[in-house]
């Protein structure tokens, strides 16, 4: 039983098509959807309600405080947070339960744009690898209710960079475990900006955070270098 948790912030042109794909490729029954929503001001929430799932306003607009609510308000034992952007593979919730019952209890799907290039390409082949470097949260992440509440959930603290604090605090707990197949995330940011851009961008973030710069430079950093600023 897995609770599928979708934060979202102004994703109109995304969460219609996210919500129908993660449905037919669930395959299993035993699951729910909730979108929490950031505040957003196009009609984002309205359509995902018309999609037949929980749809909640959250009051902050901070992925880990609608993922963290998003889990609170849940009602399974295994949670799967997951990009509005992201389409997880066909059979995905049997590929998570399968890995929960073998004692991996938390984890995530190898990445796959759906853009072809051979830059994005070479970077979506060593997320097949267990490597913290090339972990972010358009892989998804499942885990375990257990161990999530047992780690406080994710920092609020961060406005960004949450996906990858998280999975250190995880696998101090559990393995974490990449599984064997693909998840398809929008390279709609590499469009916007230009690849190498892109990607530039991200690894001075990601160099940023390690180096101990606060959320409130790495936002303005990030928003000054980006045209499509939604993290």
């Amino acid at each position: 039983m897995i609770s599928i948790i979708i934060p979202t912030f102004n994703e109109a042109d995304q969460i219609s098509n996210t919500i129908s794909k993660i449905k037919k490729r669930a395959e299993i029954s035993g699951y729910e959807i909730i979108v929490i929503d950031g505040g957003s001001t196009d009609n984002t929430i309205e359509l995902a309600k018309a999609a037949g799932v929980k749809a909640i306003v959250h009051t902050t607009k901070s992925r880990s405080s609608q993922m963290n609510k998003g889990a609170e308000l849940s009602k399974y034992d295994i949670l799967f947070f997951v990009h509005a952007d992201s389409i997880p593979p066909p059979g995905f919730l049997k590929l998570i339960y399968k890995a929960v019952i073998t004692k991996s209890l938390s984890g995530c799907f190898r990445l796959k744009f759906d853009l072809h290039h051979w830059f994005l390409n070479a970077n979506s082949w060593f997320t097949k690898f267990n490597l913290d470097v090339v972990r972010f949260g358009d892989q998804g992440l499942f885990v375990t209710r257990e161990i999530f509440e047992k780690i406080g959930g994710f920092d609020e603290d961060l406005m960004i960079m949450e996906d990858q604090e998280i999975i250190h605090r995880i696998k101090k707990h559990t393995a974490f475990k990449i599984l064997d197949a693909e998840i398809i995330t929008s390279a709609r940011k590499y469009r916007d900006n230009g690849i190498y851009k892109t990607q530039f961008v991200f690894y001075l973030i990601w160099t940023m955070f390690y180096m101990g710069f606060s959320q409130q430079k790495l936002l303005k950093t990030y928003r000054k270098l980006t045209l499509r600023n939604k993290i």
